[in-house]
């Protein structure tokens, strides 16, 4: 006989209530017979032989407790059966010493047929239930009997026997019932707790931030994304105010005075990172919930860069055929008047004025062409440990220049547009080097690379001993022909937000603890990255 595998916990309390009925029966028929209240019908036969199978019953109950312990999970039908055959066999005993089924102590049997229904399964119940009603039977030709109380014992234990079997059957076709619905009801557990784990995985893993809060605006989920967003460490926010965790509160309150579903609104979460947010209501079990969802403006901007590069690329394709030809011609025809013998000296001046702005204008004209014909980036995994030097090393043989490289930390890499990043460096060297040789007089920047604290994904930083932005001019320095150099095109920097954009890194401006200048990369988390 095989094991059963698990017993349903209703079925474990029924078989903790059956032990003590045993162990109730056991010592109340005892105790009884030994009262000699009930001494004209409990063991009137053959008192001894009920004194030791009442006694010895209520041993083997007591000791019952002690085997089937209530937290033990699993039970073999070897040992149920062995402890039905026990009670079976008792119970005969008492039966047979008290003077038969007239006793009355017959119909115990159907509980003990009941138990063996619930508890074993298929054909063995049957056969318990028929083994039963044999004892019955047998015990009535047994005992001495006149012809009449032999008719009369026989009909009370056929009687009986139908009985036993009416209960045998009921119990099986009911425990038979509710174990296929214990069997449908934990395939359907096991398939709700899988799609729980699923949609877990996906909230998880989803690019947009999740942000589920209480009335009292405490959290109750945030996924990775708002995490990564947010700028938070791997911590457990459960339970926190939104105002603890972010500058979030605000909008969540306009939002709760007019919950209104309208555009996403644009929000700056950190420096260098802005989302998106909108809002809806969930309402579930007579609370209400508010759900922020907070979409990367990164991953948003690139879309909107692809849109904005293919218009961009049919004007400039215009604009080069119809402005770069005559600019060449004036610049050409200026450098020729210049080298004129019988140029006026006080004319020299307007000369140079001339071909500074003609190569002003062409260099505007050859980075609105770079700009507009840019094609999807190819990311790739860099190894900021060997690739920052080499661009160092490439740089300054073409500059002159000195770049400090802060160490770097092992196995520090990047997902990003190797081509893409050596113009945005390229920019941000070229302008710190300038800056700080006005400043100082001497071209010097400094280079640091690392891994940030709140979010695990990597940076790089351009420092320079230049004068900085200042607070005025903050909000435009990304902003295209924006410069205050009279030399510069005012594209550089915004050509490098542009190529950060489309590969879902940020740029932005701050001051180190030392106050110099700095302009610092975040680049997309590797996972992020498409």
């Amino acid at each position: 006989m095989k094991a059963i595998p698990t017993t349903p916990t209703h079925n474990l309390q029924i078989l903790q209530i059956y032990l003590y009925y045993r162990l109730i029966l056991g010592a109340v028929l005892w105790l009884t017979y030994t009262s000699g209240v009930a001494a004209s019908v409990l063991g009137k036969l053959q008192p001894d032989l009920f004194n030791f199978a009442a006694s010895g019953y209520c041993l083997i109950s007591f000791g019952s407790l002690f085997v089937f312990r209530a937290k033990q999970l699993t039970h073999s039908i070897k040992r149920i059966s062995f402890l039905l055959i026990i009670d079976i066999i008792a119970l005969l005993l008492m039966i047979h010493a008290s003077g038969g089924i007239d006793s009355g102590l017959g119909y115990l049997l159907l509980i003990n047929v009941a138990i063996a229904s619930i508890f074993i399964r298929g054909q063995l119940a049957f056969a318990f239930a028929a083994m039963v009603s044999l004892f019955v039977i047998g015990d009535s030709f047994y005992l001495p009997n006149t012809h009449d109380s032999l008719t009369s014992a026989l009909f009370s234990a056929g009687s009986l026997g139908v009985l036993i079997f009416i209960t045998s059957i009921s119990f099986h076709y009911l425990t038979e019932k509710i174990r296929i619905s214990d069997i449908e009801a934990a395939s359907q557990a096991r398939y709700a707790e899988h799609l729980q784990r699923l949609a877990q995985h996906i909230i998880t893993r989803m690019r947009t931030g999740i942000v589920v809060i209480d009335e009292k605006n405490r959290i109750e989920l945030l996924n990775q994304s708002a995490m990564q967003l947010l700028g938070l460490p791997q911590e457990n926010y459960i339970g926190h105010s939104i105002a603890e965790i972010s500058n979030l509160e605000t909008l969540v309150n306009t939002w709760h005075k007019n919950p209104v579903v309208g555009i996403p609104k644009q929000h700056l979460l950190r420096a260098g990172q802005e989302a998106r947010v909108s809002f809806a209501l969930l309402e579930t079990e007579g609370q209400e919930r508010t759900i922020l969802y907070m979409e990367d403006y990164r991953s948003l901007a690139q879309h909107a860069q692809q849109l904005k590069l293919a218009s961009l690329g049919r004007l400039t394709a215009s604009i080069a055929h119809e402005v770069r030809n005559p600019l060449g011609a004036i610049s050409h025809a200026s450098q020729l008047l210049k080298e004129s013998e019988h140029l006026h000296p006080s004319d020299s001046r307007l000369m140079e004025i001339i071909l500074q702005h003609s190569d002003r204008v062409n260099q505007i004209i050859e980075n609105t062409l770079v700009l507009s014909s840019r094609k999807e980036p190819k990311a790739q995994q860099i190894d900021l440990n060997r690739w920052l030097p080499r661009f160092i090393s490439e740089y300054d043989a073409s500059n002159a220049s000195e770049i400090q490289l802060h160490p770097i930390s092992e196995h520090l890499s990047a997902k990003f547009d190797p081509v893409h990043l050596t113009q945005i460096l390229t920019n941000l060297c070229d302008n710190g080097l300038r800056f700080s040789l006005r400043q100082t007089g001497k071209a010097q920047i400094e280079i640091r690379a690392g891994i940030s604290e709140n979010d695990d994904t990597p940076f790089i930083e351009v420092i320079d001993n230049g004068p900085g932005v200042s607070d005025e001019m903050l909000s435009q320095i990304f902003d295209p022909f924006y410069t205050t150099d009279e030399k510069g095109s005012g594209l550089g920097l915004y050509i490098s937000r542009e190529l950060c954009e489309i590969n879902q890194a940020s740029i932005f401006f701050q001051r180190t603890p030392q106050g110099k200048s700095c302009f610092r990369i975040n680049c997309p988390h590797h996972q992020r990255m498409i």
